[in-house]
C-alpha cells in the first residue's frame, strides 16, 4: 500500500464515520426541521466526498499496477 492510498483509506474511514453520525442525528430530529434539512445536505456532501476519494484511490491503485509492469512511456500514454 502506498502512502497516498493509505491517506485515501483514512479519509474514506473518516467520511464514513461523519456520515454515520449525521444519519444518527437526523433520525433524532423532527422531519422537515432546519436541522433535518441541514443534516440531509451534509449526508449528501459526505456521499460526494466518498465518491471522489474512492475514485482517487482506484486511480492510484491502477497507476501503481501500471508502474509495476515497467512498460515504456509510449505504451502507457505518459510520453511527452
Amino acid at each position: 500500500m502506498t502512502t497516498s492510498s493509505g491517506l485515501a483509506n483514512l479519509g474514506i474511514e473518516e467520511v464514513l464515520e461523519l456520515s454515520a453520525d449525521a444519519h444518527i442525528q437526523r433520525k433524532m430530529t423532527t422531519r422537515n426541521s432546519s436541522d433535518f434539512h441541514r443534516l440531509t445536505g451534509a449526508i449528501a456532501a459526505y456521499g460526494n466526498a466518498l465518491a471522489i476519494l474512492v475514485s482517487l484511490q482506484e486511480r492510484e491503485e491502477l497507476s501503481a499496477m501500471i508502474a509495476e509492469l515497467n512498460l515504456p512511456a509510449s505504451v502507457t500514454g505518459l510520453a511527452h
